[in-house]
């Protein structure tokens, strides 16, 4: 179990045997000895209690040799997750449990343990151990041609989703994933979608860089992939929260983008431009949009030919649909009493179960309950759409999604 250690100012040494990244050190028996443990390294004790002789790593071990049976307690101060396995090449199927990072000063031990680890790994986020890279999406093939959602061309909906080190993964929706973005895109701290701003019939995807405040286009491929970016917004997009692609609400075949400025809680219109561009933006919410912080473009919801715009209100967690009409929203209707505030990310990837009506996608946070316990994060919720503007109940399909950043 683990056992919290904050660092004295001065540090213990003990004699190292080096060698490719592995040591082994021959330690008082004393619990202060978990210090011998340099910083950014993974140490073992063939003690219950942080005694005995030390092991210790920073590089993945594929096979712990002798060491598997004698590793009884253990720190982690790297400044990653460590993965432990029971088995050799890091065999997900024998995960055992992953250790917290440390950092220079407070970090945990842990003690009395029982069980053979044959191989460790270390990662940025510790759903890397023992899911796959990309998260579990499965959709059905939509009868008609899809408005959005539909990356690949090949009828289903898709998923794009943003690891912690900043790759891109595209899921089609049938089990399968793939790298689109190798890194970098924890640049950006805006991501979305909704049909096609480049004018060649294919999906894209805008995103807004934090530390210019610049938005960036990027043209789909028509494969799931990504083109070179475009810059379409040169700057102050900083300045505007929940920017969300909603479909052309301007009713001239191209797709627009809304915006609340943070300063006002007003909400804008871009409207998209034959060139891929913004054109000049439009007010269409005189204030209050502060009060709501997720906005998700959900397409025509209520079959009046009119994309939609879903809205979670912070203060309650209910969640309200603005139907929309030419280049406005009509007056909001609650679709969702409450409880919402318990979705990390709402994102809408249009029609996944085959009935043409658009359907909404939610991944829980911490305070989801379920059987009456919270922190079931990562949880994977299908809100079927019902034609009318509102949602079926919850439908909760698969967890694994959590230590993702973001989704579109």
């Amino acid at each position: 179990m683990p056992n919290r250690f904050t660092r004295a100012v001065s540090m213990l040494a003990g004699l190292v045997l080096a060698g490719s990244g592995l040591a082994v050190v021959n330690a008082a028996p004393a619990a202060a000895n978990v210090e011998d443990c340099p910083k950014g390294y993974f140490c073992g004790w063939t003690g219950k209690d942080v005694t005995g002789s030390m092991w210790k790593t920073n590089k993945n071990v594929a096979d712990l040799g002798r060491w598997a049976d004698d590793i009884h307690s253990y720190v982690n101060r790297t400044s990653k997750e460590a993965c432990l396995y029971g088995a050799r090449n890091y065999d997900k199927s024998s995960y055992l449990w992953s250790v917290e990072r440390g950092d220079a000063e407070d970090y945990a031990y842990y003690g009395d343990i029982s069980s053979v680890i044959r191989s460790i790994s270390f990662v940025q986020d510790r759903h890397e151990c023992n899911v796959r890279d990309y998260p579990n999406w499965m959709s059905l093939p939509t009868s008609a041609t899809p408005d959005f959602g539909d990356l690949n061309g090949d009828g289903r909906a898709d998923v794009i989703s943003r690891d912690r080190a900043g790759g891109l993964w595209f899921t089609p929706g049938d089990g399968t994933g793939r790298l689109i973005g190798t890194g970098g895109w924890n640049a950006m701290n805006a991501l979305t979608r909704h049909g096609d701003f480049s004018r060649d019939g294919r999906e894209d995807v805008i995103a807004r860089e934090a530390s210019t405040g610049r938005l960036w286009l990027y043209p789909g491929t028509g494969t799931g992939a990504l083109g070179t970016r475009k810059l379409i917004g040169t700057g102050g997009w900083n300045a505007m929260s929940k920017i969300t692609a909603v479909g052309d609400l301007t009713g001239d075949s191209r797709s627009d983008l809304v915006a609340v400025e943070k300063s006002t809680g007003r909400l804008y219109l871009y409207p998209g431009t034959s060139t891929g561009t913004l054109g000049s933006r439009k007010l269409i919410g005189t204030g209050g949009w502060n009060a709501m912080n997720a906005l998700v473009g959900m397409g025509d919801t209520n079959g009046d030919g009119h994309p939609d715009l879903y809205a979670r209100e912070a203060s309650t967690g209910k969640l309200w649909l603005y139907p929309g009409r030419t280049s406005a929203l009509d007056s909001r209707a609650l679709i969702g009493s409450g409880g919402w505030n318990a979705m990390g990310h709402l994102f809408a990837v249009g029609d996944f179960n085959g009935t043409d009506a658009p359907d909404l996608v939610a991944v829980t946070n911490e305070s989801f309950v379920i059987d009456g316990w919270s922190d079931n994060p990562g949880w994977l919720i299908n809100y079927l759409g019902r034609g009318d503007g509102r949602l079926e109940s919850a439908w909760r399909y698969t967890n694994g999604w959590w230590g993702f950043t973001d989704f579109c």
